[in-house]
C-alpha cells in the first residue's frame, strides 16, 4: 500500500509541473496505469492482506469500491479533457493534479484499517476537493470552497473527538477496527453513544447525510461536472464506508439498537430534505446533488432496519455510484451546449443531442427506481424489511417521498429534452461521444439490474454481515 500511495503521488506531483498538455495527458494514463496495476493485484488475490504494520488492510469491501473509485475517476479524467479544453495550461494542470489525489486519497481511505489513518485520509480529500471546486477562479466557487473548507475541518474534527471517545472508551489500545470492535463490548454505553453521534455527523458533510449534507451540495455546483461526477459517487462512497466500518464496530455492543435509530432518524431527515429540496432547485447541477443526499439518506435507512437492510443498503451505495457518475457527466455534455443549468431556462435537448437526452431520460429512471433500474431491486429490500419488521410509518413515509421524488425528476428532465428552449444555445460545442461514454456506466448499472453477478453477490454479502 505505501508503494502504491507513494506512486501515486509521484505521478499527481509530475502533473503539476508538465509543459504541455500531451504531456499531461501522459502522466494521466501512467497514473491510471497505476491504480488499474493494484486493482489487478487485488482481483488476482495477489496482495497480502495486511499492510504497513496493519494500519491498511485489503479486504472486500475496500477492493469492492476502488474498483468503482478506478472506473468513475478515468472516465472523470476522460471527460475533463474536452470539458476544461478552454482552460489555460496552467489551470488544467492543477485541475488534474488535484483530481489524481483525491482519487488516491478516497483509496486510502477505503483501505484504512486504522479510525486515525481513515481519518486522515478523509481530512486530506478536503483540501483536494476544495482546490477542484474553486477551479473556475469565479466568487460563488471561492465561497463554495471556503464552506467546504469550514464545514469540513469543523466535521472531521467532530469525528476526531467521536475516535478519541472510541479510545477512552477501549482503555486507550490500538485504533485498529478490530482490537476496537474487540474491546467496545464492555466499554461505557454513554462513552460509545456520544462517540458514534460525533462520527455519524463529521462523516456526514463526506457521505452528503444529515446533518452536514449542504456542504456537498455546494460543492458539487460549483466544481466543473466531470470533478463532481468523483465528489459525487467516489468520496460520498468513501463517507459511507467509514461510518460502516464504525457500524459494525457496534454490532456487539448493547447500544446497538440506538445506534440503528439514529441511522435512521439521520436517513429518514436525509430523504426528507432531498425530496423538498428536488422540488425547489432551479439548477440542474444542485438537483443531482439533492439526489445524492436522498439515495444516502435511503442507504441510512437500510443500515438503520437493520438484516437485509444492510446488504441493500451497500448494493444501492454501488449501483448509485454508477448512476450518479453517468448523470454528471452527461451534464458536462449538457454544458457545452447551454450557458447555465438553470431548469427554467433550457430545453430542447432531445432535438439538439439525442444520445444525451436518452442518456439522462434513462438515467432519471434508474435513480428514481423503476424497472430494471438495480435502485429498484435495493428499495424493494428495504421497503420489504420495513414491512417485515412492522415499522408502518416508515413504509408509508418512504412511499410518500418516493414518489415526490418520482415527480421532481420525471417533470424536470423531461423539461429539458422537450420544452421550449429559452437559454443561449451552442450546438456545435456537443460532444456526442462524451455522451455514449458517459451512457455505458448507466447501460453497466441497468445490467445489474437485471443480472447480479454470483461474485458481486457474495462481495455484498461478506460486507454486509455483521
Amino acid at each position: 500500500m505505501i508503494i502504491y500511495l507513494l506512486a501515486s503521488i509521484l505521478v499527481a506531483a509530475a502533473a503539476f509541473v508538465v509543459r504541455g498538455r500531451r504531456t499531461l495527458y501522459a502522466v494521466g494514463a501512467l497514473f491510471y496505469a497505476v491504480q488499474l496495476a493494484l486493482l489487478t493485484v487485488l482481483c488476482c488475490g495477489a496482495a497480502p492482506q495486511s499492510q504497513a504494520g496493519g494500519l491498511f488492510v485489503f479486504d472486500a469491501p475496500g477492493t469492492l469500491f476502488y474498483g468503482l473509485l478506478t472506473l468513475v475517476s478515468i472516465y472523470a479524467f476522460h471527460h475533463s479533457e474536452a470539458y476544461l479544453k478552454a482552460s489555460d495550461i496552467g489551470h488544467l494542470r492543477t485541475y488534474s493534479g488535484l483530481m489524481m489525489l483525491l482519487t488516491t486519497a478516497i483509496a486510502g481511505a477505503y483501505f484504512a484499517d486504522n479510525l486515525a489513518v481513515t481519518w486522515i485520509f478523509l481530512e486530506a480529500t478536503t483540501l483536494c476537493s476544495a482546490g477542484l471546486i474553486y477551479y473556475r477562479r469565479t466568487a460563488p466557487a471561492l465561497e463554495a470552497a471556503w464552506k467546504y473548507l469550514f464545514v469540513c475541518s469543523t466535521g472531521i474534527a467532530m469525528a476526531y473527538l467521536g475516535i478519541l471517545l472510541l479510545a477512552g472508551a477501549s482503555h486507550g489500545g490500538s485504533l485498529g477496527y478490530a482490537a476496537v470492535g474487540a474491546a467496545l463490548p464492555g466499554a461505557n454505553p454513554l462513552y460509545l453513544k456520544i462517540a458514534f453521534l460525533l462520527i455519524l455527523t463529521g462523516y456526514s458533510c463526506k457521505m452528503e447525510l444529515f446533518p452536514l449534507y449542504t456542504v456537498g451540495v455546494d460543492a458539487n455546483f460549483a466544481a466543473p461536472a466531470p470533478a463532481s461526477a468523483l465528489i459525487s459517487t467516489g468520496l460520498v462512497n468513501a463517507g459511507f464506508l467509514a461510518i460502516l466500518r464504525v457500524y459494525k464496530l457496534y454490532a456487539a455492543t448493547e447500544v446497538f439498537p440506538w445506534v440503528r435509530g439514529v441511522l435512521l432518524a439521520a436517513g429518514v431527515l436525509s430523504l426528507g430534505v432531498g425530496a423538498l429540496f428536488l422540488r425547489r432547485t432551479n439548477n440542474y447541477k444542485r438537483f443531482l446533488s439533492y439526489s445524492t443526499v436522498e439515495n444516502m439518506g435511503i442507504a441510512a435507512i437500510g443500515l438503520g432496519i437493520g438484516g437485509a437492510g444492510v446488504w441493500a443498503a451497500v448494493f444501492h451505495v454501488v449501483c448509485h455510484t454508477l448512476v450518479k457518475s453517468s448523470l454528471f457527466l452527461q451534464m458536462g455534455v449538457v454544458r457545452q451546449v447551454y450557458d447555465g443549468y438553470r431548469i427554467n431556462r433550457l430545453g430542447d435537448y432531445m432535438r439538439i443531442n439525442r444520445v444525451g437526452a436518452v442518456g439522462l431520460m434513462a438515467g432519471m429512471v434508474a435513480l428514481v427506481a423503476f424497472p430494471p433500474s438495480p435502485l429498484f431491486v435495493s428499495e424493494l429490500m428495504i421497503l420489504s424489511e420495513a414491512a417485515a419488521t412492522e415499522r408502518w410509518w416508515l413504509l408509508a413515509l418512504l412511499l410518500l417521498l418516493t414518489c415526490i421524488v418520482i415527480y421532481s425528476f420525471c417533470s424536470r428532465m423531461i423539461r429539458l429534452c422537450y420544452q421550449p428552449n429559452q437559454d443561449q444555445l451552442h450546438p456545435s460545442g456537443v460532444d456526442r461521444a462524451l455522451s455514449w461514454s458517459a451512457l455505458s456506466l448507466l447501460v453497466a448499472a441497468l445490467v445489474i439490474g437485471f443480472w447480479q453477478p454470483a461474485l458481486l453477490q457474495r462481495i455484498i454479502t461478506e460486507i454486509a454481515t455483521l
